[in-house]
């Protein structure tokens, strides 16, 4: 992949011409990330044991962006006891994909956010699906989750496909593969490793753009602080555009997600 067609495809959520003001943090003499094992590709132990993931090398660059070395440390906990952990002032930030909802901005301090997670259509290698989607779906069948943000978003901004929906994914996925549908609506990343998996058997590929549509699937992945140590946000806000401007951002990306979902 050349670095335009990589530039194409990633996401860039930071305006290029934006510089932030580095910040004082020399007073930080423990920086310990909260994540959990079993979120793959974000988190997860490897064949060695070792926890690894998206999450775990986002958070060493970050260090190393701060220049924080033996005051980094990242821990893995279950899901569930992570915010919790946080509050607890078991660590000083969470870094694994917690919602930016309401109630949670009122228990925490959030940074800017570094991943969203589009929606995309799925459709057959021999179909001719194309931007504009909303017209390209007209009289087409599109299989969506039942329930989902997703089935939401297709009945509200595609009125006139034909929706098809489905209690299990791998159905979804069946009917797709054998051309009983035309397409399906549904998490990018999601779609993105069904297609690189040996279930798709390669039948398929992206249609269209990435929609980004916060009032239906939220604002995206922030780091999660407490609000005392709301200090940190800055920090970490700067660190994530560096990260970004340095093209590191790109290659992590592309190292977990070797199918992007933008």
């Amino acid at each position: 992949m050349t670095a335009a067609s990589a530039q194409e495809l990633t996401p860039n959520f930071w305006d290029a011409r934006e510089r932030l003001p580095k910040p004082e943090i020399t007073d930080v003499t423990r920086l310990r990330f909260l994540t959990t094992v079993d979120f793959p590709p974000f988190n997860f132990l490897d064949e060695a044991g070792r926890l690894s993931g998206f999450h775990v090398d986002l958070a060493r660059a970050i260090c190393a962006e701060l220049g924080l070395g033996e005051e980094c440390q990242i821990q893995a906990l279950p899901w569930t006891d992570l915010p919790m952990a946080l509050e607890a002032g078991e660590g000083e930030a969470l870094l694994a994909g917690i919602a930016i909802t309401r109630e949670n901005r009122d228990r925490f301090a959030f940074s800017r956010p570094y991943l969203q997670l589009p929606a995309r259509f799925v459709a057959r290698r021999d179909t001719t699906l194309a931007e504009p989607m909303f017209r390209a779906t007209a009289g087409r069948r599109i299989g969506v989750r039942e329930g989902s943000a997703h089935e939401r978003i297709l009945r509200d901004l595609f009125p006139q496909a034909k929706v098809v929906v489905y209690s299990r994914a791998d159905w979804m996925f069946d009917d797709l593969r054998e051309g009983k549908t035309d397409a399906v609506f549904d998490d990018g990343m999601r779609l993105s490793f069904w297609l690189a998996g040996t279930d798709s058997e390669t039948c398929c590929r992206f249609a269209g753009g990435p929609y980004l549509l916060p009032g239906y699937l939220g604002t995206g992945m922030a780091i999660a602080v407490r609000p005392q140590d709301e200090k940190l946000v800055d920090a970490f806000d700067y660190a994530l555009r560096e990260i970004d401007a340095k093209g590191i951002f790109t290659e992590l990306y592309l190292r977990y997600f070797p199918i992007s979902f933008f």
